[in-house]
Protein backbone atom coordinates (compact mmCIF):
# COMPACT_ATOMS: atom_id res chain seq x y z
CA UNK A 1 0.00 0.00 0.00
CA UNK A 2 1.48 3.77 -1.11
CA UNK A 3 1.87 6.36 1.23
CA UNK A 4 -1.00 9.21 1.52
CA UNK A 5 1.09 12.31 1.84
CA UNK A 6 -0.10 15.47 3.09
CA UNK A 7 1.83 18.70 3.04
CA UNK A 8 1.81 22.54 2.29
CA UNK A 9 2.65 26.23 2.95
CA UNK A 10 0.88 29.42 4.78
CA UNK A 11 0.47 31.96 1.70
CA UNK A 12 2.51 34.66 2.79
CA UNK A 13 4.23 36.06 -0.20
CA UNK A 14 7.05 34.26 -2.85
CA UNK A 15 8.69 31.57 -1.74
CA UNK A 16 12.19 31.54 -1.08
CA UNK A 17 15.14 29.11 -1.21
CA UNK A 18 14.70 27.70 2.23
CA UNK A 19 11.46 26.25 1.38
CA UNK A 20 12.88 25.03 -1.53
CA UNK A 21 15.66 22.89 0.38
CA UNK A 22 12.82 22.42 3.62
CA UNK A 23 10.33 21.22 1.38
CA UNK A 24 9.68 21.72 -2.21
CA UNK A 25 12.84 19.68 -3.57
CA UNK A 26 11.43 16.63 -1.40
CA UNK A 27 8.00 17.04 -2.40
CA UNK A 28 9.16 16.91 -6.27
CA UNK A 29 10.55 13.51 -5.79
CA UNK A 30 7.57 12.35 -3.90
CA UNK A 31 5.35 13.10 -6.78
CA UNK A 32 7.09 11.19 -8.82
CA UNK A 33 6.79 7.66 -6.88
CA UNK A 34 3.35 6.17 -8.33
CA UNK A 35 2.91 4.30 -5.03
CA UNK A 36 2.56 8.05 -3.44
CA UNK A 37 -0.57 9.84 -3.09
CA UNK A 38 0.37 13.49 -2.83
CA UNK A 39 -1.86 16.39 -1.51
CA UNK A 40 -0.61 19.80 -1.23
CA UNK A 41 -2.80 22.49 0.95
CA UNK A 42 -2.19 26.13 0.53
CA UNK A 43 -3.19 26.60 4.15
CA UNK A 44 -5.05 30.21 3.81
CA UNK A 45 -7.14 29.50 6.83
CA UNK A 46 -4.36 29.14 9.03
CA UNK A 47 -2.56 32.09 7.36
CA UNK A 48 -5.92 34.34 7.80
CA UNK A 49 -5.25 33.81 12.03
CA UNK A 50 -2.77 36.59 11.70
CA UNK A 51 -3.78 38.66 8.54
CA UNK A 52 -7.86 38.67 9.73
CA UNK A 53 -7.85 42.50 8.54
CA UNK A 54 -5.81 42.14 5.03
CA UNK A 55 -7.45 38.64 3.70
CA UNK A 56 -6.73 40.53 0.21
CA UNK A 57 -2.43 39.69 1.27
CA UNK A 58 -3.47 36.31 1.48
CA UNK A 59 -4.94 36.35 -2.00
CA UNK A 60 -2.41 37.79 -3.71
CA UNK A 61 -0.16 34.87 -1.49
CA UNK A 62 -2.03 32.02 -2.89
CA UNK A 63 -1.39 33.28 -6.54
CA UNK A 64 2.40 33.60 -5.90
CA UNK A 65 2.74 30.24 -3.99
CA UNK A 66 0.86 28.54 -6.27
CA UNK A 67 3.14 29.98 -9.22
CA UNK A 68 6.30 28.97 -7.35
CA UNK A 69 5.12 25.39 -6.71
CA UNK A 70 4.23 25.31 -10.39
CA UNK A 71 7.67 26.52 -11.21
CA UNK A 72 9.84 23.90 -9.11
CA UNK A 73 8.19 21.47 -11.25
CA UNK A 74 5.13 20.32 -8.75
CA UNK A 75 2.80 18.52 -11.13
CA UNK A 76 -1.31 19.56 -10.95
CA UNK A 77 -1.56 16.12 -12.50
CA UNK A 78 0.32 14.54 -10.07
CA UNK A 79 -0.51 16.17 -7.07
CA UNK A 80 -4.06 17.49 -5.98
CA UNK A 81 -2.87 21.40 -4.83
CA UNK A 82 -5.48 22.29 -2.98
CA UNK A 83 -6.79 26.29 -0.84
CA UNK A 84 -7.31 25.27 2.36
CA UNK A 85 -10.47 27.50 3.17
CA UNK A 86 -12.24 25.87 -0.12
CA UNK A 87 -12.78 22.78 1.78
CA UNK A 88 -15.74 23.35 4.76
CA UNK A 89 -15.24 20.02 6.08
CA UNK A 90 -11.72 20.92 7.76
CA UNK A 91 -13.64 23.48 9.88
CA UNK A 92 -16.15 21.15 11.22
CA UNK A 93 -13.55 18.37 12.09
CA UNK A 94 -11.67 21.22 14.01
CA UNK A 95 -14.78 22.34 15.71
CA UNK A 96 -15.04 18.31 16.93
CA UNK A 97 -11.16 17.89 17.47
CA UNK A 98 -11.48 21.34 19.84
CA UNK A 99 -13.43 19.52 22.06
CA UNK A 100 -10.99 16.69 22.84
CA UNK A 101 -8.14 18.76 23.69
CA UNK A 102 -7.76 21.46 26.45
CA UNK A 103 -6.68 25.01 26.56
CA UNK A 104 -3.16 24.30 28.81
CA UNK A 105 -2.35 21.46 26.29
CA UNK A 106 -2.16 24.26 23.36
CA UNK A 107 -0.53 26.93 25.43
CA UNK A 108 2.41 24.07 26.29
CA UNK A 109 2.29 23.70 22.24
CA UNK A 110 6.41 24.65 21.61
CA UNK A 111 5.56 25.82 17.89
CA UNK A 112 2.94 27.49 19.07
CA UNK A 113 4.62 29.22 21.77
CA UNK A 114 7.13 30.17 20.02
CA UNK A 115 5.45 31.59 17.17
CA UNK A 116 3.40 33.55 19.78
CA UNK A 117 6.61 34.95 21.35
CA UNK A 118 8.08 35.99 17.45
CA UNK A 119 5.00 37.90 16.68
CA UNK A 120 5.13 39.50 19.58
CA UNK A 121 1.10 38.77 20.45
CA UNK A 122 1.61 39.28 24.16
CA UNK A 123 -1.86 39.05 25.83
CA UNK A 124 -3.42 39.44 22.41
CA UNK A 125 -3.36 35.73 20.91
CA UNK A 126 -6.13 35.30 18.53
CA UNK A 127 -8.12 32.40 19.20
CA UNK A 128 -7.97 30.93 15.79
CA UNK A 129 -3.87 31.17 16.33
CA UNK A 130 -3.77 29.39 19.13
CA UNK A 131 -6.09 26.66 18.41
CA UNK A 132 -4.24 25.95 14.87
CA UNK A 133 -2.48 22.94 15.73
CA UNK A 134 -6.05 21.33 15.74
CA UNK A 135 -6.75 23.09 12.58
CA UNK A 136 -3.57 21.43 11.48
CA UNK A 137 -5.07 17.78 12.53
CA UNK A 138 -8.03 18.28 10.95
CA UNK A 139 -6.32 18.29 7.77
CA UNK A 140 -4.15 15.91 8.10
CA UNK A 141 -6.92 13.60 9.03
CA UNK A 142 -9.29 14.81 6.13
CA UNK A 143 -7.72 13.16 3.56
CA UNK A 144 -6.56 10.04 5.43
CA UNK A 145 -2.44 10.78 5.67
CA UNK A 146 -0.20 8.07 6.17
CA UNK A 147 3.00 10.94 6.11
CA UNK A 148 3.44 14.46 6.87
CA UNK A 149 6.83 15.61 5.50
CA UNK A 150 7.77 18.32 8.20
CA UNK A 151 10.73 20.38 9.73
CA UNK A 152 12.22 19.68 13.07
CA UNK A 153 10.33 22.95 14.38
CA UNK A 154 7.13 21.60 13.29
CA UNK A 155 7.48 18.18 15.17
CA UNK A 156 5.59 19.31 18.11
CA UNK A 157 2.49 20.08 15.95
CA UNK A 158 2.51 16.51 14.11
CA UNK A 159 2.50 14.75 17.85
CA UNK A 160 -0.39 17.01 19.05
CA UNK A 161 -2.45 15.73 15.37
CA UNK A 162 -1.50 11.98 16.67
CA UNK A 163 -2.78 12.75 19.73
CA UNK A 164 -6.47 14.09 18.64
CA UNK A 165 -6.16 10.80 16.18
CA UNK A 166 -5.38 8.45 19.55
CA UNK A 167 -8.06 10.03 21.91
CA UNK A 168 -10.72 10.38 19.03
CA UNK A 169 -10.44 6.51 18.27
CA UNK A 170 -10.27 5.74 21.93
CA UNK A 171 -13.54 7.60 23.11
CA UNK A 172 -15.67 6.33 20.05
CA UNK A 173 -14.15 2.73 19.91
CA UNK A 174 -13.28 3.22 15.89
CA UNK A 175 -10.23 2.89 14.00
CA UNK A 176 -11.69 5.66 11.27
CA UNK A 177 -8.48 7.99 11.98
CA UNK A 178 -5.32 7.34 10.79
CA UNK A 179 -2.44 8.44 12.76
CA UNK A 180 0.54 9.79 10.66
CA UNK A 181 3.82 9.15 10.79
CA UNK A 182 6.60 12.24 10.47
CA UNK A 183 8.68 12.53 7.52
CA UNK A 184 11.66 14.80 8.29
CA UNK A 185 13.60 16.19 5.23
CA UNK A 186 16.84 14.59 4.27
CA UNK A 187 19.78 15.06 6.55
CA UNK A 188 21.26 18.96 5.64
CA UNK A 189 17.68 19.96 3.76
CA UNK A 190 16.32 21.26 7.04
CA UNK A 191 16.07 24.77 8.46
CA UNK A 192 18.44 27.07 5.65
CA UNK A 193 20.02 29.83 7.69
CA UNK A 194 19.49 33.43 5.86
CA UNK A 195 21.76 35.57 4.04
CA UNK A 196 22.65 37.67 6.70
CA UNK A 197 23.67 34.26 9.18
CA UNK A 198 21.63 35.52 12.00
CA UNK A 199 18.57 33.28 11.82
CA UNK A 200 16.58 30.61 9.37
CA UNK A 201 15.54 32.58 6.09
CA UNK A 202 12.55 34.26 6.32
CA UNK A 203 10.21 37.13 4.33
CA UNK A 204 9.83 38.83 8.21
CA UNK A 205 14.14 38.82 9.07
CA UNK A 206 14.48 40.25 4.91
CA UNK A 207 17.16 38.05 4.40
CA UNK A 208 15.99 35.62 2.26
CA UNK A 209 16.88 35.15 -1.56
CA UNK A 210 13.54 34.02 -3.26
CA UNK A 211 12.48 31.55 -6.24
CA UNK A 212 11.53 34.45 -8.44
CA UNK A 213 14.35 36.78 -7.97
CA UNK A 214 16.13 38.21 -10.73
CA UNK A 215 19.57 36.93 -11.85
CA UNK A 216 20.88 40.73 -10.58
CA UNK A 217 18.94 40.41 -7.36
CA UNK A 218 20.22 36.84 -6.61
CA UNK A 219 24.02 38.35 -7.39
CA UNK A 220 23.61 41.53 -5.28
CA UNK A 221 22.61 39.45 -2.41
CA UNK A 222 24.61 37.01 -2.67
CA UNK A 223 27.82 40.00 -2.71
CA UNK A 224 26.34 40.66 0.94
CA UNK A 225 26.38 36.94 2.68
CA UNK A 226 28.02 36.81 6.15
CA UNK A 227 31.28 35.24 5.73
CA UNK A 228 34.36 35.38 8.45
CA UNK A 229 34.26 39.20 9.83
CA UNK A 230 37.97 38.54 10.48
CA UNK A 231 38.98 37.48 7.13
CA UNK A 232 40.02 41.22 6.30
CA UNK A 233 42.61 40.03 4.18
CA UNK A 234 42.87 37.73 1.16
CA UNK A 235 46.05 35.87 2.38
CA UNK A 236 44.56 35.85 5.62
CA UNK A 237 43.41 32.26 7.29
CA UNK A 238 39.41 32.09 7.25
CA UNK A 239 37.09 30.36 9.33
CA UNK A 240 34.17 27.56 7.23
CA UNK A 241 31.83 27.08 9.88
CA UNK A 242 29.03 29.72 10.73
CA UNK A 243 30.00 31.20 6.98
CA UNK A 244 27.24 30.97 4.76
CA UNK A 245 28.87 31.21 1.64
CA UNK A 246 30.19 27.60 2.61
CA UNK A 247 26.77 26.65 4.30
CA UNK A 248 24.99 27.26 0.53
CA UNK A 249 27.72 25.68 -1.10
CA UNK A 250 27.26 22.37 0.71
CA UNK A 251 24.03 22.53 0.02
CA UNK A 252 23.48 23.57 -3.50
CA UNK A 253 26.87 22.66 -5.35
CA UNK A 254 26.54 18.74 -6.21
CA UNK A 255 30.47 18.80 -6.61
CA UNK A 256 31.26 17.98 -3.65
CA UNK A 257 35.45 17.59 -4.12
CA UNK A 258 35.58 21.05 -5.48
CA UNK A 259 33.59 22.61 -2.42
CA UNK A 260 36.17 20.77 0.19
CA UNK A 261 39.02 21.98 -1.75
CA UNK A 262 37.70 25.70 -1.82
CA UNK A 263 37.47 24.79 2.34
CA UNK A 264 40.91 23.36 2.78
CA UNK A 265 42.09 26.99 0.33
CA UNK A 266 39.84 29.58 2.21
CA UNK A 267 41.03 27.97 5.80
CA UNK A 268 44.95 27.92 5.27
CA UNK A 269 44.22 31.93 3.56
CA UNK A 270 45.09 33.00 -0.40
CA UNK A 271 41.65 32.58 -1.54
CA UNK A 272 38.93 35.86 -1.04
CA UNK A 273 35.32 36.31 -0.16
CA UNK A 274 34.40 37.95 -3.31
CA UNK A 275 35.89 35.08 -5.15
CA UNK A 276 33.81 32.11 -3.33
CA UNK A 277 30.67 34.31 -3.72
CA UNK A 278 30.99 34.40 -7.32
CA UNK A 279 31.04 31.10 -7.66
CA UNK A 280 28.27 30.44 -5.20
CA UNK A 281 26.33 32.84 -7.78
CA UNK A 282 27.04 30.84 -10.65
CA UNK A 283 26.02 27.42 -8.46
CA UNK A 284 22.25 29.58 -7.37
CA UNK A 285 21.53 30.87 -11.02
CA UNK A 286 22.38 27.43 -12.47
CA UNK A 287 19.69 26.16 -9.55
CA UNK A 288 17.03 29.18 -10.09
CA UNK A 289 17.13 29.85 -14.10
CA UNK A 290 14.71 26.81 -15.08
CA UNK A 291 13.00 27.83 -12.12
CA UNK A 292 11.99 31.11 -13.38
CA UNK A 293 11.39 30.36 -16.62
CA UNK A 294 8.99 28.24 -16.17
CA UNK A 295 7.17 30.87 -13.82
CA UNK A 296 7.22 33.67 -16.13
CA UNK A 297 5.38 30.96 -18.18
CA UNK A 298 2.69 30.90 -15.78
CA UNK A 299 2.50 34.56 -14.41
CA UNK A 300 0.15 36.80 -15.54
CA UNK A 301 -2.69 34.29 -16.27
CA UNK A 302 -4.84 33.86 -12.61
CA UNK A 303 -7.28 32.46 -13.74
CA UNK A 304 -5.31 29.28 -15.10
CA UNK A 305 -3.57 29.36 -12.03
CA UNK A 306 -7.32 29.30 -10.52
CA UNK A 307 -8.58 26.85 -12.52
CA UNK A 308 -5.47 24.28 -11.42
CA UNK A 309 -6.65 25.37 -7.42
CA UNK A 310 -10.55 24.93 -8.16
CA UNK A 311 -10.36 21.56 -9.97
CA UNK A 312 -7.86 20.27 -7.06
CA UNK A 313 -10.33 21.78 -4.43
CA UNK A 314 -12.80 19.85 -5.98
CA UNK A 315 -11.33 16.56 -5.47
CA UNK A 316 -10.05 17.31 -1.67
CA UNK A 317 -13.34 18.24 -0.68
CA UNK A 318 -14.97 14.73 -1.99
CA UNK A 319 -12.22 12.82 0.43
CA UNK A 320 -12.76 15.27 3.27
CA UNK A 321 -16.39 14.85 2.96
CA UNK A 322 -16.73 11.17 3.40
CA UNK A 323 -14.38 11.62 6.34
CA UNK A 324 -16.80 13.89 8.12
CA UNK A 325 -19.60 11.34 7.28
CA UNK A 326 -17.03 8.93 9.25
CA UNK A 327 -15.94 10.94 12.15
CA UNK A 328 -20.07 11.78 12.86
CA UNK A 329 -20.68 8.17 12.07
CA UNK A 330 -17.75 7.34 14.44
CA UNK A 331 -19.64 9.88 17.02
CA UNK A 332 -22.85 8.88 16.59
CA UNK A 333 -24.46 12.39 15.14
CA UNK A 334 -25.62 11.51 11.90
CA UNK A 335 -28.83 11.72 12.82
CA UNK A 336 -30.47 10.90 9.64
CA UNK A 337 -28.53 7.96 8.31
Amino acid sequence: MGKVILTGDRPSGKLHLGHYVGSLKNRVLLQEDTNNEMFIMIADQQALTDNAKNPQKVRESIIEVALDYLAVGLDPSKSTIFIQSQIPQLAELTVYYLNLVTVSRLERNPTVKSEIEQKAFNQSVPAGFLVYPVSQAADITAFNATHVPVGDDQKPMLEQAREVVRDFNRIYKTETLIEPELMLPPKGQGRLVGIDGKGKMSKSLNNGIYLSDSADEVEKKVMKMYTDPNHIRVEDPGQVEGNVVFTYLDIFDEDKEKVAALKEHYRAGGLGDVKIKRYLNEVLQSLLTPIRERRKEYEGNEDYILEILQAGSEKAEKIAAQTLDDVKTAMGINYFK
